[in-house]
């Protein structure tokens, strides 16, 4: 059986409840089957400073995703992918049955175009912005956005993305979320501590089914 499957990619450091929310919002917007959140082992992009263990950030994830169409995974350090472009070309190769949409947010997209092959991404699969505030302006001017507004299609028209060709984009609004991973790690800077091997966590993490 095909799964239409939704990956959306970033450090959850920690996982927090904006990014259920969002997620769970995408699987209705663009009737999903699973959404996998790809636990990043390390952002090119983003410094190291601050960020947590990836075992402790995919405990996170896999706790934050419970009782949910959500999948927690760090499938990346399993494909020994450092780009996203390499592992969104892996994951197709692995899964051909299933049909896969890239979803990532605005503040993301304002910077796509810095993004290793980011014209490849765009050919390999749709993709599915969500909103952010505070970013819309910047997404609108981003350098990308000049290539990939061409290939738009409206928000109304979602779930339908599975029929679409390649490249493809749709913009999506959902209700915002203030929570913020930087103001978590404030709050609690040793938060991951909580979720290293061999700390009691409750309720009880799930390993994910994804290989």
């Amino acid at each position: 059986m095909t799964r239409r499957i939704g990956l959306l990619g970033g450090s959850f450091n920690p996982a927090h409840s904006g990014h259920r929310r969002i997620s769970l919002a995408a699987i209705d917007a663009l009737a999903l089957d699973e959404l996998w959140w790809l636990v990043s082992p390390g952002n090119p992009l983003k410094p190291r400073a601050g960020m947590a263990p990836l075992a402790a950030r995919l405990a996170s994830a896999r706790l934050m995703a419970r009782r949910s169409r959500i999948r927690a995974t760090d499938i990346e350090t399993r494909l020994g992918t450092r780009y996203t472009v390499d592992t969104l070309r892996k994951i197709t190769r692995r899964f051909p049955r299933d049909r896969f949409v890239w979803i990532m947010g605005a503040d993301n997209l304002a910077q796509f175009g810095a993004w290793h092959r980011w014209r490849d991404i765009a050919r390999t699969m749709p993709i599915a912005v969500v909103a952010r505030p505070g970013y819309d302006g910047r997404a609108a001017a981003a350098p990308a956005m000049a290539w990939l507004r061409r290939y738009g299609h409206p928000p109304r028209l979602a779930s339908n993305w599975t029929d679409w060709s390649v490249p493809a984009l749709v913009l999506l609004r959902f209700r915002p979320d203030p929570t913020s991973a930087t103001l978590r790690r404030a709050a609690d800077p040793r938060w991951h501590e909580r979720f290293m091997p061999g700390k009691n966590v409750a309720p009880t993490v799930r390993a994910s089914h994804i290989t």
